[in-house]
């Protein structure tokens, strides 16, 4: 019998383009390669809804955060302060927040509690990015299990 997901976590950012789902999929392979990845609910969203406000269709599945995702992840992890501030005052409109809303960053071993946007960046930007993902997202596994 397949055992349900007990765990869930949500990675966010500003505009779920790169640094999220960098941060998603780094996580889906530390628990697909530990074996573990059916115990695991996995995705990433947004805090900004710049594009539906402006009727832009974009072929990049980026979704914004719920209010549901409030109420049905274990974590919800963010990039940066100003994700970790929209990420609350919108916890604050939901009467049944059970997520902790933590900066990724805090689990990073090497103190690096903002992950930049590399978004405007170049390639070493993107690889930090990864690189503090993969050490946060780690750090992160073994505390949340």
């Amino acid at each position: 019998m397949a055992e349900q997901a007990t765990k869930s976590v949500l990675f966010v950012c500003l505009g779920n383009i790169c640094r999220s789902p960098i941060a998603e999929a780094v996580f889906r392979k530390l628990v697909t390669d530990q074996n573990i990845s059916e115990n695991w609910r996995v995705d990433s969203a947004a805090t900004s809804s710049c594009m539906k406000r402006h009727s832009i269709p974009m072929s990049h599945v980026a979704q914004q955060v719920t209010k549901e995702d409030f109420a049905t992840f274990d974590y919800i992890l963010c990039m940066d302060e100003s994700n970790l501030r929209d990420l609350n005052r919108k916890s604050n409109q939901v009467k049944t927040c059970k997520a902790k809303i933590e900066l990724l960053g805090s689990y990073d071993p090497q103190k690096q509690l903002t992950i930049e946007d590399p978004y405007n960046g170049n390639d070493s930007d993107f690889e930090t990015v990864y690189q503090q993902c993969v050490r946060c997202c780690r750090a992160f596994l073994e505390k949340a299990h």
